[in-house]
């Protein structure tokens, strides 16, 4: 099924202005135009916009997205020092995953200082988080 831009975003979940814009980051490439010069957009082009979106829900900035992608477009620039490149990333990601343990296990401490019945004015764990 081929989409115009409006349509396109809407079932991507995104406005317009993103569309255009991850065109210009070459997020999107190889796109078919109408006679009138109109670009249409495939149901790949769908599952590429939510892959891309939910990449950058998990912290990957869109150059990290656009080398990624270079994988699937078999882009041989792209994929060069591919294994480099994931190995930094899967270190940065370990990194998080500590740090959001840590926070996961303050939360968990915090939430045991707090008594239901108390008022959010007495709550220690706001009073914890100003030490």
């Amino acid at each position: 099924m081929s989409y115009r831009i409006s349509e396109f975003a809407k079932k991507c979940e995104v406005n317009k202005e993103t569309i255009r814009y991850y065109e210009k980051r070459n997020l999107l490439s190889d796109l078919k135009k109408t006679n009138a010069g109109y670009r249409l957009y495939s149901d790949d082009d769908v599952k590429r916009v939510h892959f891309i979106k939910r990449m950058q829900e998990l912290g990957f900035s869109l150059s990290e997205i656009y080398k990624l992608l270079g994988v699937v477009d078999k882009d041989k620039v792209r994929c060069k020092d591919m294994f480099e490149f994931v190995s930094k990333k899967e270190d940065e990601v370990q990194k998080q995953i500590k740090d959001l343990k840590r926070i996961e296990a303050m939360l968990k401490n915090l939430k045991q200082c707090c008594p239901d019945e108390k008022q959010l004015h007495d709550c220690p764990i706001i009073e914890t988080l100003f030490e």
